[in-house]
């Protein structure tokens, strides 16, 4: 388990990241959310150990990690801007990392490498951005830590192979109970594969919940009523968002679903159906209550 206590880590006057209180639980992906300045990036390296925090700590399975090699051992950092040694190849980075990592896996990085058509002899200068995140990628699979630090990691893979890294980090997590912590920009990026959610705002934590207990609490209804309906009837519910287009009603609402369904067939409308909430939907909505437009802070 990842805690981050009264975290907090300025550059001169600049708060990158401030009193952040965090936890993420084994076996979870957890989805780090912000725009770029939000203190993504500080929060990683911090974590990693690359950075020493001014105050609070950091710990990785109840262990401090600046300075612990024991506590770096359990992690892989993929940054955004991704360091390789001058006219090196995927080759010599693998068994460079193998010297690393004492449960590294050559076979599997190898034949990672192979199925993404990476030359394993083929200098790393001359891969384009998206091939340079494979590579760190499958570096970071085949290094068989139990986390993997992920910075933007989807950021220059299309849309295919985004889908085939998602699909690996499954495959790891079911495997071997890998937990990737991915920090991005998009939060439709992590819409499918995110079990718990941040979104970090001016160096603090805005938000942080589970996917689906928000899921489960937040529902979305369409519905049409009869021409005389009375509006102030629909008092009864806990209602966070509503949008009209004529006489159709879009209803955001918090509340249990069988209750939500038990009031609306009160009202007697003329149709209704509960309809699934994307991520970005949620988000909208939860911010919104609390006094932010996730619009003008994420996209």
């Amino acid at each position: 388990m990842i805690e981050a206590k009264n975290l907090s880590k300025s550059f001169e006057d600049i708060k990158a990241l401030d009193n952040i209180n965090a936890s993420i639980r084994d076996g979870d992906v957890f989805g780090l959310i912000g725009t770029n300045g939000a203190g993504k990036s500080t929060f990683l390296k911090t974590l990693a150990g690359v950075l020493k925090p001014d105050s609070g700590e950091i710990l990785i399975d109840n262990e401090h990690v600046f300075e612990n090699i024991k506590a770096k051992d359990k992690f892989f950092y993929i940054c955004d801007e991704q360091y390789f040694f001058a006219n090196t190849t995927a080759k010599e980075m693998i068994k460079f990392y193998s010297s690393v990592y004492k449960s590294f896996d050559v076979k599997k990085c190898e034949s990672l490498l192979n199925a993404l058509d990476l030359g394993l002899n083929r200098k790393v200068n001359t891969f384009s951005k998206g091939m340079k995140k494979q590579l760190c990628i499958a570096m970071g699979v085949a290094s068989n830590t139990k986390y993997l630090l992920c910075d933007e990691t989807f950021d220059g893979l299309d849309p295919v192979m985004r889908q085939a890294v998602k699909s690996l980090f499954a495959k790891e997590m079911d495997e071997r109970g890998l937990t990737p912590i991915i920090a991005s920009h998009n939060l439709r990026e992590l819409e499918d594969i995110c079990d718990h959610v941040g979104l970090l705002h001016k160096g603090g934590i805005l938000l942080s919940k589970d996917v689906s207990d928000m899921k489960l609490n937040i529902h979305k209804i369409q519905c049409v009523f009869e021409n005389d309906f009375d509006m102030d009837r629909l008092k009864s519910f806990d209602i966070m968002q509503i949008k009209n287009s004529g006489r159709v009603y879009t209803i955001t609402v918090k509340g249990d679903e069988d209750e939500v369904k038990a009031k609306m067939e009160q009202l007697n409308p003329v149709f209704y159906e509960l309809m699934d909430l994307s991520l970005e939907e949620i988000f909208i909505s939860e911010t919104e209550v609390h006094g932010y437009d996730i619009k003008k802070l994420i996209f």
